[in-house]
């Protein structure tokens, strides 16, 4: 049994906790939380040893593994940290905002002989599985475009936190949202040469009404759109479209197919639990049972156009990413 603690007691974090009860490979036992009388309660239910200081964590020898859902500006600090200590690690997205941060974190873990396992949970939806099986088995012909958004109502519904604040939270939905979506691009069709994007902010709020925008241009040629909005309700689309077909995810469970001649056809993939997959793949990690499908190339590559999309934001011109 691979003893964990988890750092950051937010939502994300309490979610991650509840994903793993009854886990036969890993169990949480620890948990750090600098708000200490906040998380009481739910350490209690829980029956989790609770502590303000990740050093208490990383000098106990049970401890096998941290799992951090902590904001990103505190992760490389935090996982060079943890891989001092050799302890595998599994970290929320986004990594970092910037790739050499991110770099500088893989080496880190590299060098340890630890797990770095990022947390873009959204690869494991049946949905985005059956896309990547789809476009890679050439049923779709050459793929020339790809279409995404994700929104989330998270401007209405957040006044206060990480997401709010344009260091922690640049690009208006690009981090909180967006991510997900170029995330899921890297995954299918590699990594991007390009990128144009715009935000454009109708109201700084609290809340903020926003949009951002992004136009890509892949290193294999495939171009791409992605927007995100914070203010309207939730919506995920992912969209391929090639010379003999397309497929369109549009929800966790969801894929349309389209062919020349014929209908369109729908399919409903059985539901999993997304988060306890994700923590299973972290085990099979630990374990050296299978590499955790989120490749460092595909993380770095995710940051690298995101980095571009920010300067663009600033400059107004297309900006040519990192390695490309």
């Amino acid at each position: 049994m691979i003893r964990a603690a988890i750092v950051g007691l937010g939502r994300w974090g309490r979610n991650l906790v509840t994903a793993s009860h009854g886990h036969e490979r890993l169990k949480i036992v620890r948990a750090v939380e600098p708000a200490i009388e906040t998380a009481r309660g739910f350490c209690a239910q829980h029956h989790l040893e609770l502590t303000g200081d990740l050093d208490a964590v990383l000098g106990d020898g049970t401890i096998g593994a941290v799992l951090l859902a902590t904001p990103h500006s505190l992760h490389p600090a935090q996982v060079i940290a943890c891989a001092t200590a050799r302890k595998q690690i599994f970290c929320e997205k986004p990594l970092a905002l910037h790739r050499a941060d991110a770099g500088r974190m893989f080496l880190a873990c590299r060098e340890a002989g630890v797990t770095l396992a990022v947390g873009h949970n959204r690869r494991f939806w049946p949905s985005m599985r059956a896309l990547r099986d789809i476009v890679a088995s050439g049923q779709l012909g050459t793929i020339l475009h790809v279409e995404g958004h994700n929104s989330n109502e998270n401007s209405q519904k957040v006044v206060a936190g990480w997401r709010l604040s344009p260091e922690e939270s640049p690009g208006g939905g690009l981090t909180g949202a967006g991510l997900h979506v170029l995330d899921a691009f890297v995954s299918v069709l590699g990594p991007v040469r390009r990128v144009y994007a715009q935000l454009n902010s109708r109201e700084a709020g609290p809340p903020p009404i926003d949009t951002a925008l992004m136009t890509l241009d892949f290193v294999n040629g495939v171009t791409g759109t992605l927007a995100t909005v914070r203010a309207t309700p939730l919506y995920w689309r992912v969209h391929v479209l090639g010379t003999q077909g397309s497929a369109e995810v549009l929800d966790e469970l969801t894929m349309v197919v389209r062919k020349t001649g014929g209908e369109p056809q729908r399919t409903t993939y059985p539901a999993i639990d997304v988060l306890r997959a994700e923590l299973s793949a972290f085990a099979d990690a630990i374990e050296n049972k299978a590499p955790f499908p989120v490749p460092e190339a595909d993380v770095l590559a995710t940051l690298s156009a995101f980095e571009a999309a920010l300067q663009s934001m600033t400059s107004g011109v297309p900006v040519t990413c990192h390695g490309a």
